[in-house]
């Protein structure tokens, strides 16, 4: 062992008690915080709908939520003889099926045909059985499931590991150490557990998971226009985007560029933040930023893995690794909690803000401030009653978890 951290050591950087902690990821589970939820809404009579990106530990995280594989019977979306199975999904066929098994678990199921209505079908029909189906991309199991659906289902999401999951599973001083690696090599189930071959592991990762999903369903001819406009996203981290503006990096027009996004976002690859709004004149209202959900991704897409001390992004890459946490941590923890930016006509800016019940919450992202920032005097008078704090590498602990 102790030659492995001196191995890690030369390569990562990192002191002995972190790499120590990265090679335990090999033989250790990291709980997520979505299970908790998950759980709570078994057998309650409706679906429960799993989306995410993949590789983010959906599977896994069904085996956690059964661990007894004899209670469940498991089908896959992508196996053709699992497409089969489902093809006349009737009540009785299933019943004969499940041979007393209490959980129906579908793994891919937006590769299904009509899922939606075979889902209601088998809600409907199989009431002591509780229906599970996942899907890699949201727009096309929601798509064909909302209607048939409506009323008969708990919707969740999982994301790639957060910051909260991983000071639970080590230590919040431990995830603290850890930040410089996450805001390079982000934190993807297969990225976190294999310290050393993050490189190669992230660009395959971002490679297969960016595409495959969005040209076999969306018909995307050019793939290379995708590539393009991802790599402009990714140098525009916390400025705003222009559609018109991409439209001429990338050579197609700015409707074109926005159902990419819309794509984009829909395969938890990117998502958007609007503009706040409500009282001042010159405040901007229609206004969008967008941020990837996975800083190693971004980094992927631009192939650049330079440690932060070589790099000129580090601003960029903090404000995205603390916007991505935050909306991770509220999706779990705090779902009502709207997120926005803030930004007038005269270039006052805040960077993140949120919006529950009322309530106003402001944040200005500094990696190397050691002070306290003080928001622009227009939005301390135009929302008197918004907090406002900074966040710092030394204390981001208490805002991500």
């Amino acid at each position: 062992m102790r030659n492995e951290i001196r191995i890690y050591r030369d390569i990562l950087g990192f002191e002995s008690g972190f790499l120590l902690f990265l090679l335990k990821l090999r033989i250790m589970k990291i709980p997520r915080i979505a299970l908790e939820h998950i759980r709570a809404r078994m057998h309650s009579g409706k679906a429960i709908l799993i989306f995410g990106p993949r590789q983010a530990g959906k599977t896994t995280l069904l085996h956690a939520l059964l661990p007894n594989a004899d209670d469940a019977l498991w089908l896959n979306g992508d196996l053709a003889a699992h497409h089969r199975m489902l093809e006349e999904p009737t009540p009785e066929r299933f019943r004969m099926l499940m041979q007393g098994r209490s959980v129906l678990c579908i793994d891919e199921a937006q590769r299904i045909a009509d899922i939606g209505l075979k889902l209601k079908i088998l809600v409907d029909g199989l009431p002591d059985v509780q229906v599970i189906a996942t899907g890699s991309s949201s727009f096309e199991l929601s798509n064909r499931i909302n209607e048939p659906l409506t009323g008969r289902k708990w919707e969740f999401r999982l994301y790639p590991l957060s910051f909260s999951e991983m000071a639970r599973y080590s230590s919040v001083v431990s995830e603290q150490d850890a930040i410089r690696h996450r805001l390079v090599f982000g934190y993807y189930p297969e990225i976190v557990s294999h310290p050393g071959d993050e490189v190669a592991r992230l660009s395959l990762l971002a490679d297969s998971y960016l595409y495959k999903d969005i040209l076999s369903w969306e018909r995307v001819l050019k793939p290379q226009k995708i590539n393009l406009l991802l790599q402009a996203l990714a140098y525009q981290i916390g400025a705003q985007v222009s559609y018109n503006e991409l439209a001429q990096i990338c050579g197609i027009d700015a409707k074109t560029v926005e159902r990419y996004i819309d794509l984009l976002e829909k395969a938890f690859v990117v998502f958007r933040l609007g503009s706040f709004s409500r009282n001042l004149r010159n405040e901007l209202k229609s206004s969008r930023k967008v941020y990837f959900f996975d800083n190693g991704i971004r980094n992927a897409v631009i192939g650049r893995f330079d440690p932060l001390e070589l790099r000129d992004d580090v601003g960029a890459l903090w404000e995205n690794f603390v916007v991505a946490e935050r909306i991770k941590r509220n999706a779990y923890a705090a779902p009502g909690r709207r997120s926005f930016f803030w930004k007038t006509t005269k270039q006052h800016e805040i960077d993140y803000v949120e919006e529950s019940e009322g309530t106003i919450s402001a944040f200005e992202c500094k990696w190397r401030s050691s002070k306290e920032v003080k928001p622009p005097s227009s939005f301390t008078k135009a929302y008197p009653k918004a907090s406002f704090s900074t966040i710092r590498p030394d204390n981001a602990f208490e805002f991500l978890l």
